[in-house]
């Protein structure tokens, strides 16, 4: 590439770059999910205390031993926190945001050789990404996945020492930020490992023709079937050549670095080891939490609803569309990514946004490969024109719009709101009970909210630790006892709350005033309730707090 080239593009990739920042500022989210809560008091507890010694949850009642699956993330989150408070945490979520976004673009660059299309098919994966874009510590991952998938590519063009240090370092990073998605990790991997395995061309119909032609040599029979043998084996050759050469959709290339590729992967699998949560756990983990009953009640594992997902219907027919209709080819690895992502994006919502991140750059891929084979000038000229002082202008004048449009209604956005988590019925709580020697049950939603304000609760949403695959002690409790679905099936009428407060021994209770729960209770003499019951307290609408009477004995 000549150097006038190079530096048309680099000017490109700094325009589109400022561009996806300043649209990345726009859709970050001011409003804060359950799980900023208990990432703040976790990093708190942390920064306090270390989690070299700790054996048992501190923020539950319930006696539960704990692991920190995402330590580090929450340290730094606390530190953030600790300095700007809660717009620290939403300017970090604006960093992280643009992080992911400039990862997404310079990724789909290098696969796809083609930065304009690079550059629509971020902006379109980023609006895509709003509904998964939150503090939590999926933001930080989403960036080294997409990331990872970069250095592998610079890996297998050279097998530079360096790349391979920055895959080593992402998984040691990745397992210790979010240790849940770590596997994930080498997923990445898999799609360029059977893409090489199939270019072997080990199992083909030459293996059988070698048998025959083996058996024939040995007794000496038929031989001129013997010279047909061995002249289909020939003309078999031919045909696989060519069939490599020029395949029809899927091309399968031979990059013998993939050896080299596997190597860092196992060194990879091995730093698992270097966290301060137990050797073993990073590798059990996520097979805890498949086998754990929260897949079948948690929103985001559950299957995805195409009803409610026109945009990733949408996102998912154009790929179709492209490869059945066009005269495009594909890699195998990157078929290998589309169709295995896709079928976990489909097996759980959750990882729509993996399918999101991981196929922007592949369909980056196929668009770019249509346009250089019928408008291979276009690329070149469409650099040109946003290079052009009216193309940055014209650019830079749609994404501003676009991102003070997005931005306004945040101005007057709060952090969070009453009608979601309990804030004054927790304040309330500090001020008029014994709070940390009471037996408090409290719903899925609020309880990392009620961690944040230092109360004990009976469950939170760090879902995985009150299964019984984590629990494995529970107090009062039998062992194993299945915490998350006592809540759930009280929360939803399917238990009779009574049986279950007298096996926790529940003192206090906390819930929505206009729940089934409330319903029940109201008209349960072995329970009063205590808030709100002033005139200052009932501007609190939204929840209800009541206390268990204590037997008058005679």
């Amino acid at each position: 590439m000549k150097s006038e080239e190079k530096t048309k593009r680099y000017k490109f990739h700094i325009i589109i770059a400022i561009l996806i920042i300043v649209y990345c500022i726009g859709i970050a989210p001011k409003g804060l999910q359950n799980d900023t809560f208990y990432t703040i008091k976790v990093g708190e507890y942390i920064s306090q205390n270390g989690i070299g010694n700790l054996t048992e949850d501190p923020f539950s009642w319930n006696e539960l031993p704990y692991t920190f699956p995402h330590w580090l993330y929450d340290t730094i989150m606390y530190g953030i926190y600790s300095i700007g408070g809660m717009l620290g945490i939403y300017i970090s979520s604006i960093v992280l945001t643009s992080l992911l976004g400039l990862s997404i673009y310079f990724t789909s660059n290098k696969i796809s050789k083609n930065a304009p299309i690079s550059a629509i098919v971020t902006f379109v994966g980023m609006y895509l990404m709003q509904p998964y874009i939150a503090a939590r510590a999926q933001l930080v991952t989403f960036s080294l996945m997409i990331l990872t998938i970069y250095l592998i590519e610079k890996f297998l063009e050279n097998t530079k020492k360096r790349y391979a240090v920055g895959l080593v370092l992402f998984s040691l990073l990745i397992v210790n930020l979010h240790m849940a998605v770590w596997p994930f990790f080498f997923v990445l991997f898999v799609p360029y490992l059977v893409e090489y395995f199939i270019s072997l061309d080990i199992i083909n119909f030459d293996l059988i023709l070698k048998i025959k032609i083996f058996i024939l040599k040995r007794t000496n029979k038929d031989s001129e079937k013997l010279v047909k043998l061995h002249a289909d084996l020939e003309d078999n050759k031919k045909k696989r050549e060519e069939l490599k050469k020029n395949p029809y959709k899927i091309r399968v290339p031979r990059n013998d670095n993939v050896k080299k590729l596997f190597l860092v992967m196992l060194i990879c699998a091995c730093m698992g080891v270097l966290t301060p949560t137990g050797a073993t756990t990073p590798y059990t983990y996520l097979y805890k939490t498949l086998t754990g009953n929260t897949m079948e009640v948690i929103n985001e594992h559950l299957p995805l609803d195409l009803n409610t997902n026109k945009e990733f219907i949408a996102f998912f027919v154009v790929f179709v569309i492209i490869l059945t209709f066009v005269d495009v080819k594909i890699d195998a690895k990157h078929l290998f990514y589309y169709m295995g992502i896709l079928y976990l994006a489909l097996g759980a919502r959750r990882q729509v946004s993996m399918f999101v991140i991981i196929c922007t750059p592949i369909l980056a891929k196929i668009i770019g490969e249509v346009f250089d084979k019928y408008a291979p000038k276009l690329q070149n000229k469409v650099i040109g024109i946003v290079n052009n002082f009216y193309g940055k202008v014209l650019l830079a004048t749609v994404v501003i719009i676009i991102s003070i449009q997005n931005i306004k209604p945040k101005l007057h956005e709060k952090y969070y709101y009453e009608h979601d988590y309990p804030i004054k019925a927790a304040a309330w709580i500090k001020e008029n009970l014994d709070y940390k020697n009471i037996r408090l049950f409290n719903e899925y939603n609020y309880g990392s909210y009620l961690i944040y304000e230092g109360i004990p609760v009976m469950i939170d949403s760090r879902c995985d630790l009150y299964t019984p695959q984590y629990n494995t002690k529970t107090g009062k409790a039998k062992d194993g006892q299945d915490i998350f679905m006592d809540v759930q099936n009280i929360a939803t009428g399917t238990d009779d709350y009574k049986n279950t407060f007298e096996r926790y021994d529940i003192t206090h209770v906390i819930t929505y005033s206009d729940s089934n729960l409330s319903k029940k209770i109201k008209s349960n003499k072995d329970y009063k309730k205590i808030y709100p019951l002033t005139d200052e307290e009932k501007e609190d609408d939204r929840f209800v707090i009541y206390e268990k009477v204590e037997e008058v004995q005679e």
